[in-house]
C-alpha cells in the first residue's frame, strides 16, 4: 500500500506528503530525502512546506552562483522598536484602559 502511495505521489524529482502521511512514516520519507528527492508536504491538499536534502545549494545560492541574482549590497539591519515608556505599573495601565 505504501509503495502504491509513492508510486502515485511522484512527479518530477519529488513527490506530495500530507501531514498525516508523513507524520505516520517519518522515517521512510526521510530516506527519501536522503536519496536526493524533495518532498512536499501537503494540509488539506494545499502546499505548506518542502523537505529537501541538506547537501543542495539553497537556491538562492544557486541563483547567485548563476549570476541570475546578485547578493544584497548591505547586510540588513535588525528592526528595533522604540522603547515603550510608561508610568505605574502594568496593571495599573490595564485596569486605565478599561474603564
Amino acid at each position: 500500500m505504501w509503495l502504491d502511495f509513492l508510486s502515485e505521489k511522484r512527479h518530477n524529482r519529488g513527490m506530495e506528503a500530507g501531514v498525516r502521511e508523513l507524520r505516520d512514516n517519518l522515517s521512510r520519507y526521510l530516506s527519501i530525502v536522503r536519496d536526493g528527492h524533495d518532498v512536499t508536504v501537503t494540509d488539506h491538499g494545499k502546499a505548506v512546506a518542502r523537505l529537501v536534502p541538506l547537501d543542495q545549494p539553497r537556491t538562492i545560492d544557486r541563483l547567485i552562483s548563476e549570476g541570475l541574482i546578485s547578493p544584497p549590497v548591505h547586510q540588513k539591519r535588525p528592526r528595533t522598536a522604540p522603547p515603550v515608556r510608561g508610568s505605574g505599573t502594568v496593571s495599573d495601565l490595564v485596569a486605565e484602559q478599561r474603564r
